[in-house]
């Protein structure tokens, strides 16, 4: 995949957002995460479903994890409260939520916005500046 090519961690963890935006498409169904689908429907259910689900969802963030964690070594930041991990959970929690909004409304440009939003959130705790606007906000 295309975020693991710079050279910088944190700019891996931006491309990785960046990847995720680009995956969205009007297609709704191509860009959501099944495990998330089966996680919301089945989760007091079918437990062996569940933690197949968690295992998918929990393994792609543990991905990010060394990454977020050589952004933080790299850039001096002490966190205040969250850890690779934590963050790393955050990303697929608003992924995860985006997908919910696109379906719901039937537009995936909530789930871009969403998206939008969690690299702002990381450049900020990050302290970088802010990428330039794709668009107006709506």
């Amino acid at each position: 995949a295309p975020h693991h090519a710079p050279a910088d961690p944190l700019d891996r963890v931006l491309a990785y957002v960046d990847f995720r935006r680009a995956l969205v498409s009007d297609d709704i169904p191509a860009f959501t995460c099944l495990a998330g689908t089966l996680a919301q429907e089945v989760h007091a259910t079918a437990p062996d479903i569940r933690d197949a689900a968690a295992a998918g969802i929990f393994g792609h963030a543990e991905t990010l994890e060394p990454d977020i964690a050589a952004a933080m070594e790299a850039h001096g930041i002490v966190p205040d409260g969250w850890s690779a991990a934590s963050l790393a959970r955050h990303c697929q929690a608003v992924l995860q939520g985006g997908f919910i909004l696109a379906k719901a409304a039937n537009d995936p440009d909530l789930a871009r916005e969403a998206i939008d939003h969690l690299g702002r959130y990381v450049r900020h705790l990050f302290g970088v500046a802010p990428a330039a606007s794709r668009e107006d906000p709506k």
